[in-house]
């Protein structure tokens, strides 16, 4: 009896859709959506104006709330939250942190490690934060999140850690991983506890979507 055709030539694929299992950060969508995407990598200059998200269709609550105000960035946030979807990775935004901060996007992947995106849409902006680090002590894998025609040139100075950060670029449809971020191992309780706080974050996130009124309760969550 022949063998059957690997399942991602039914849907008309001519190669794998991934690199690797899902799940994991280093495997990148290979069937990615290049239409969706101006060049990744596109010479330094302004970063250009993009469909706004909610025209690209999809839940809205993917987009941080602080960053509506900010298409473009409100752009990045959607890109990465579906890359990440892919690959069986689920975020939430505007995480606060126990030591004050806020991260962009915050996830959990399938063997529970923790994700951190700070995104980023201007280069002033990038260079005047000088508490990222701040975000190493609370996940696993820590990824930049920019646009397409943003400058990454000091991403890949000593400064910003190329050694333990990734970089994604995105837009309002999609995203694409151009460098992996390195795991580096938070210690097992300290993992617990953030993916508790995740977990009860979303919970309570939910909750405030059934019911609004129980939004003046467990604000230091949110």
């Amino acid at each position: 009896m022949p063998r059957a055709p690997p399942f991602w030539r039914w849907w008309g694929a001519t190669e794998p859709i991934f690199a690797g299992p899902p799940g994991r950060l280093d495997c990148v969508p290979i069937l990615f959506q290049p239409a969706a995407m101006t060049d990744p990598l596109a010479a330094p200059g302004d970063s250009p104006a993009l469909p706004a998200a909610q025209d690209a269709g999809g839940p809205a609550d993917i987009v941080p709330a602080s960053l509506v105000s900010d298409p473009l960035a409100a752009d990045v946030a959607r890109g990465i939250a579906r890359l990440f979807a892919r690959n069986g990775i689920w975020c939430l935004p505007e995480m606060p942190l126990r030591n004050g901060r806020r991260a962009d996007l915050m996830g959990v992947d399938a063997k529970g490690l923790v994700v951190i995106v700070e995104i980023k849409v201007a280069r002033g902006d990038l260079l005047g934060d000088a508490k990222w680090p701040d975000y190493l002590d609370h996940c696993d894998r820590f990824f930049w999140g920019v646009p397409p025609g943003l400058d990454r040139t000091p991403l890949e100075s000593e400064a910003y850690r190329p050694d333990c950060c990734g970089i994604i670029v995105a837009d309002g449809y999609d995203a694409e991983i151009l460098r992996h971020a390195p795991l580096h191992s938070l210690a097992a309780a300290r993992r617990k506890v953030e993916v508790e706080r995740l977990a009860r974050a979303a919970m309570r996130r939910q909750t405030v979507l059934l019911d609004p009124h129980c939004d003046e309760f467990g604000a230091e969550i949110a």
